[in-house]
């Protein structure tokens, strides 16, 4: 008699390629939902993050920062030493002019001031022009042949400049104080032009009449200060800068 056979037990659970199978879909999705949640940011709670991280000092108690002093400002520097140079241009200009005149025995008739528009030379209205005319007189041309000399050994522009005092002038030739100092001026440039070597670019002639005086207009004393030209040997600094643009 045939003995029957057992049955095979049969093991509990998935069959072995489905766990596995399983298995890769699970890590899929978990690779495609951890994809999608790196895609989504909450900004929100990234803003909240972030100023979590501002008010909390983590490095406040080993902080390597080393405050440094604030930096002069250039522009600052830059003014403090264009003021230097032309400081230094001037000084060295009112001392060429002042030892010029003291060598010439022109410092009693010629006053010479620095100014920030350059060396102003002052000289009174006796010296170049009898009262109420603009024709020099005949004393003037030493005193302006030895300031001609100078001035043409300087590259400088040169401004001439007439003044009077408020007594009114009203005749054919000046009808005014106006045309009076104008016509000052203009003689000063003519004489210096005509009988040196200066190139008449460098002129410029003004007429202020009374309106610039340096006293008070009340005494024959102070109108005769007030009755001048005066002649500006521009800053040197400025002389470079126009001589630049021009060429």
């Amino acid at each position: 008699m045939r003995r029957r056979k057992k049955p095979e037990k049969q093991k509990k659970g998935a069959p072995v390629w489905m766990v596995t199978y399983s298995d890769l879909v699970t890590l899929i999705l978990v690779f495609f939902i951890l994809l999608f949640s790196m895609s989504q940011i909450d900004m929100i709670k990234f803003k909240a993050l972030s100023e979590a991280f501002s008010k909390h000092a983590i490095f406040d108690s080993n902080s390597s920062i080393i405050p440094l002093d604030e930096p002069p400002d250039s522009t600052e520097n830059n003014d403090n030493q264009e003021r230097d140079k032309e400081s230094h241009s001037l000084d060295s200009l009112i001392t060429e002019v002042q030892s010029y005149l003291e060598l010439n025995g022109l410092e009693d008739v010629i006053v010479a001031n620095k100014t920030e528009r350059g060396v102003v030379l002052v000289l009174q209205e006796q010296v170049l022009f009898e009262t109420g005319e603009a024709e020099l007189i005949d004393d003037s041309f030493p005193f302006l042949d030895k300031l001609g000399e100078m001035l043409a050994a300087m590259p400088n522009l040169i401004k001439v400049e007439g003044h009077t005092d408020s007594r009114p002038i009203s005749n054919y030739r000046y009808p005014s104080n106006w045309e009076l100092s104008t016509a000052r001026s203009s003689s000063v440039i003519r004489y210096l032009s005509e009988n040196h070597d200066i190139n008449n670019r460098r002129f410029t002639a003004i007429g202020f009449g009374d309106t610039r005086p340096i006293a008070a207009n009340d005494n024959p004393e102070n109108w005769e200060k007030n009755r001048r030209v005066e002649i500006i040997i521009a800053d040197p600094e400025y002389t470079e800068e126009v001589t630049e643009e021009a060429s």
